[in-house]
């Protein structure tokens, strides 16, 4: 079982970057990690993934060009790296682990999650 921290959540100004940071700890070889996000009154939407074995990566539509997922394997860290923050961004940021390496867009796919780490964007 892998355990997983978030960070790097805060208040940004519209238009600012902020990177997240998701730590994982245990068993943490051969997991996809994917990162979502959930709004006040929302469900949990999908963000961006990458696998462990080839580091590739997908990403939401609504957030392609603006977001990017990168991995350090040494520090056992996922990061995603927003810019251009706007008023569809502020939400609860997870960060979970697919034991199969998968990057599945689908939340109950994903094994281990995250406490979660607050992005708020002031305009």
């Amino acid at each position: 079982q892998v355990q997983l921290a978030e960070s790097g959540g805060g208040l940004v100004r519209a238009g600012d970057s902020l990177t997240l940071s998701c730590r994982a700890s245990g068993h943490t070889a051969g997991y996809a990690t994917g990162w979502f996000r959930q709004a006040p009154g929302k469900g949990r939407e999908f963000v961006a993934s990458i696998r462990w074995s080839d580091s590739r990566t997908y990403y939401a539509t609504s957030v392609q060009g603006r977001v990017t997922i990168s991995r350090d394997n040494a520090k056992n860290t996922v990061y995603l790296h927003m810019n251009s923050l706007n008023s569809e961004d502020p939400s609860v940021y997870y960060c979970a682990a697919h034991s199969f390496d998968s990057c599945s867009y689908a939340s109950a796919e994903y094994d281990s999650w995250g406490q979660g780490t607050q992005v708020t964007v002031s305009s």
